[in-house]
């Protein structure tokens, strides 16, 4: 469990490189008819094995049809802005031997960046915070969301830059901005496992908490619906 939980630890800064490294580029286009990015809709792949030994665990694509609300600009507090970036996958958590499920979704605006990811592994949110008392994240504070254990933290991004040009040489990883992260228990009895709620600019600005609290109040709720309705079996959260 532990080693799932070091996991957990770092894994919002290796996905953020990710990010950095394969942005996607859309046409140039003036706002007014600018679309918004919807969620991929392509060939679904077999899920990872620990999908189907964990019952309540969702999907990249599920994540990402939650995450993608129409309102979601609004609930940033950047109203009027259109995402332009959105994206969904089915991941197994790092060190844990494709044992512990862990779906992602993103949604990119000119401003902010949204994350959202949901870990299914034993770990309760107490001793998330514990660990992350021990890592590299800043301005901790506990908190109650939906009725769950909360917990807020921050911790820099890793900027991880390839040229494009001959050879396709990766300089060094450099550190990125800040990333504000909003850490929700799956249930109301904390028997393990979280979402992640976490937002970034390129400027390094970050929204209020309330902001976050705003968008998890919203978002999770909404899950085990659109589970439901994708898969036709209910997924509890709680």
């Amino acid at each position: 469990m532990w080693g799932q939980a070091v996991a957990a630890v770092t894994v919002v800064g290796a996905l953020v490189a990710a990010v950095w490294v394969v942005p996607r580029v859309l046409p140039s286009s003036d706002d007014s008819t600018r679309q918004r990015a919807s969620c991929p809709a392509g060939e679904h792949k077999e899920l990872p094995k620990a999908y189907k030994e964990t019952p309540r665990a969702v999907t990249g694509d599920e994540l990402c049809k939650a995450l993608n609300r129409p309102d979601l600009a609004q609930l940033l507090g950047t109203p009027g802005e259109i995402a332009t970036t959105v994206s969904g996958t089915s991941n197994t958590a790092p060190l844990t031997d494709g044992k512990v499920a862990l779906p992602e979704a993103e949604v990119r605006f000119d401003t902010y960046t949204v994350h959202l990811s949901a870990t299914y592994n034993e770990l309760s949110t107490a001793q998330y915070v514990k660990l992350m008392k021990f890592g590299n994240e800043q301005d901790i504070k506990v908190l109650t969301v939906l009725g769950r254990p909360a917990a807020f933290a921050s911790d820099h991004t890793m900027k991880l830059t390839i040229s494009l040009g001959t050879g396709g040489s990766a300089r060094p990883v450099e550190q990125g901005p800040l990333a504000r992260t909003l850490t929700v228990a799956l249930d109301r009895m904390d028997r393990g496992g979280y979402y992640e709620v976490t937002v970034w600019s390129t400027s390094g600005a970050l929204p209020d908490d309330s902001i976050l609290v705003g968008i998890a109040e919203k978002v999770l709720p909404t899950i085990s619906k659109q589970a439901a309705s994708t898969t036709g079996a209910s997924h509890s959260v709680g």
